[in-house]
């Protein structure tokens, strides 16, 4: 066994990598960027080498750094991860080159998989049953174009190179294939340096299901089952489980069978992962799923696997690269129970999703569930990588049990200081079709309005947002309140709170015992009204409030923070599943900062901007696209938001711009008479 490694990664899958090394006895170096000198993976590794800025090219993309930081720290093999160079055969070649070993699949058989044409071709001609479309050289967009309409809509537009959703389209009709196609090819170029694309036919009722391989250096091939990967937005994974729902025995040896046959063709050794598309729209059927795609490498989503298994693949990993046989036989290997995995990203869902950078002040995960993490409370969210906070695994008995042990889990964690979809993930475990098995891909993007449905606070939020904020009162006792006695009337309070950019003038009033009563305005009060809500206060923490309603005993997430750089007081209430956010008065200039307004285009987070539509004294109408702005690895288009003419464009493509800078500035309209 390897008495170091180098981990040539960051982030959760670096400290997941960690755990099992030190575990096993084998020392790790992390490598870092700038952005990334106190990461919680620097601080787990038995060291840590600085290789360069804060852009994954000049860091954690930049193959000869990484190599010479082995050399440097003595370890004798590098982990890749996921994602950068985990799939880069030149790289494999460079690392084996230099002395060192490769924790992963040999170069020719990242090669063999790695362009989805030829890969395609290689495993059609083993017998695997592959998706109808275009897997040529030919990438004239006219021919493309041509292609296209021969396969039908809808379809897909893939990167060649690569995955996770990175250079994917879904076309629906002829009009929207150029511009499909451009945004494609671009980001294709930005990922994996390589513009070349397929065409694939869209499978209508999709699931989305693979096979997890491990092979070694023997040519033994086992499969470790099977995960359910169909809820997806963007083609990202949000949530996947083992084994996958509604599963015959007949369709996964069909399956199963199908993937050890792919591994095979190419000498497969390592962890791996075959993904099929799976015709949903009724029972699983032996002859209804077609291979997409193979990825070399370690998933995201293999907890779950490990979750059902029983097993380490981080450690399987290891052992193999050292030259060690498989540690299972595939008649050792059986599927126990069900097991969920949902990723906690730092993004705002009511804004197309878009990713947040932002400070972790309060970051408590269920201690009952595994919890996959690369940062901790008061880490930064930072603009340069994916928004990842956690992934959150959880294991029952059956699905049922697995759905009720993920809702708890959910429930039970608190993020304060950046938005995330924290209460999205409760919405959709919660949503009928996952519930009832009959998921497919599409089933994020049919129900978003519902999965979205705005969910504003109640007015006992807005009363336990003013108390969290307040603190008041400040002490509470058996008998009642010692801040509450008054000779003339009852103690009162008045809190101004802002949600969502609209302010609220609230009234707080300390009742008889232990009781606050909470009136929406003052005038409420004046009149004598029934108050909103009233509750009985057990005890206030800078942590949590706990109270009584209704007879029923309560503590929710309660926590406040100070905003930067304008230093606003901001309220994180958790409460029944659900998140809300609330700041201070004095804080409305922060939340409108980076949105723009009818006249300009903002940029909504720091990011590179890749192309510019438009120039001064342009005619535009509203909803016209005007820039297109990279952000952790995604690209979004923002629009104009109303007709009008260009006055001045302050944007170039490439140029680097921070949250909230004007990019685009419309003539100012005249008042009309």
């Amino acid at each position: 066994m390897f008495k170091r490694i180098l981990i040539a990664n960051r982030g959760e899958i670096a400290c997941r990598i960690i755990r099992s090394a030190h575990a096993m006895g084998v020392e790790t170096v992390a490598v870092y960027s700038d952005a990334d000198k106190q990461a919680l993976h620097v601080k787990k590794a038995s060291a840590a080498i600085h290789i360069g800025d804060a852009a994954a090219a000049a860091s954690y993309l930049d193959g000869q750094k990484i190599i010479q930081a082995a050399l440097d720290s003595g370890a004798q093999a590098i982990h890749p991860g996921y994602g950068f160079l985990s799939e880069n055969p030149d790289f494999v070649d460079a690392v084996n080159a230099a002395g060192l070993v490769f924790i992963g699949p040999s170069a020719d058989a990242i090669r063999a998989m790695g362009l989805k044409d030829a890969a395609k071709q290689r495993i059609s001609e083993a017998g695997v049953p592959v998706v109808p479309g275009y897997h040529g050289s030919n990438q004239a967009p006219d021919f493309l174009k041509q292609e296209a309409d021969n396969i039908g809509y809808p379809l897909l537009i893939k990167a060649r190179a690569g995955g996770g959703g990175k250079g994917m389209r879904l076309v629906s009709s002829p009009a929207e294939f150029n511009d499909a196609l451009d945004s494609a090819v671009r980001e294709s170029i930005a990922s994996f340096g390589d513009g070349s694309i397929l065409l694939e036919k869209f499978i209508e009722s999709p699931r989305h299901i693979e096979v997890q391989v491990f092979g070694d250096s023997s040519g033994q091939v086992v499969h470790l089952f099977e995960r359910d990967c169909s809820l997806q937005r963007r083609h990202q994974k949000v949530i996947e489980e083992a084994p996958a729902p509604g599963m015959s025995d007949a369709v996964r040896k069909a399956m199963t069978d199908a993937a050890i046959t792919a591994a095979k063709a190419i000498n497969y050794t390592s962890a791996g992962t075959v993904e099929f598309i799976v015709d949903g729209a009724g029972p699983l059927r032996p002859d209804g799923f077609w291979f997409m795609e193979m990825n070399t490498r370690l998933q995201v989503e293999h907890p779950v696997t490990e979750s059902i298994l029983g097993i380490d693949l981080v450690e399987w990993q290891l052992l193999v690269a050292a030259g060690s046989p498989l540690p299972k036989q595939q008649s050792d290997l059986r599927i126990q129970g069900h097991s969920l995995e949902a990723r906690l990203y730092a993004e705002d869902p009511s804004n197309g999703f878009l990713p947040v950078s932002g400070k972790l002040h309060r970051l408590v995960f269920d201690e009952r569930c595994r919890v996959d993490a690369g940062v901790e409370e008061s880490d930064n969210i930072t603009p340069f990588y994916d928004p990842m906070i956690a992934k959150i695994i959880v294991h029952g008995s059956n699905r049922t049990d697995a759905i009720s042990a993920m809702a708890d889990a959910l429930d039970n964690t608190c993020v304060a200081g950046t938005q995330t979809n924290l209460s999205f993930l409760t919405s959709l475990i919660q949503q009928e079709q996952f519930l009832n098995a009959s998921m497919t891909t599409g089933l994020i993007d049919d129900c978003l309005p519902e999965l979205l449905a705005s969910k504003e606070p109640e007015p006992i939020d807005h009363l336990l947002a003013c108390l969290a904020l307040i603190q008041w009162p400040t002490e509470v006792t058996q008998s009642g309140f010692l801040s509450g006695f008054r000779l003339f009337g009852a103690a009162t309070k008045r809190v101004t709170l802002n949600f969502q950019g609209e302010e609220h003038h609230h009234k707080l009033v300390l009742g008889p015992q232990k009781s606050i009563q909470f009136y929406k305005d003052e005038s409420q009060f004046v009149n004598g009204d029934a108050p909103e809500v009233s509750i009985d206060l057990e005890e206030i923490t800078p942590n949590f409030i706990r109270f009584h309603e209704n007879g029923r005993r309560v503590v929710v997430d309660a926590f406040v923070w100070q905003s930067e750089p304008f230093g606003d007081s901001c309220v994180y209430i958790k409460r029944a599943g659900l998140a809300h956010n609330f700041t201070s008065a004095n804080a409305l200039t922060t939340q409108e900062q980076g949105s723009g307004d009818a006249n300009t285009v903002k940029a909504p987070m720091t990011g590179v901007i890749r192309v510019v539509s438009t120039k001064p004294g342009q005619q535009v109408a509203e909803g016209d696209a005007l820039v297109v702005l990279e952000a952790m690895k995604m690209e979004t288009t923002l629009t104009a938001a109303r007709d009008g003419v260009v006055e001045a464009v302050y944007c170039a493509p490439n140029d680097s711009v921070n949250d909230g800078d004007v990019l685009i500035q419309l003539a100012v309209e005249s008042e009309k008479e």
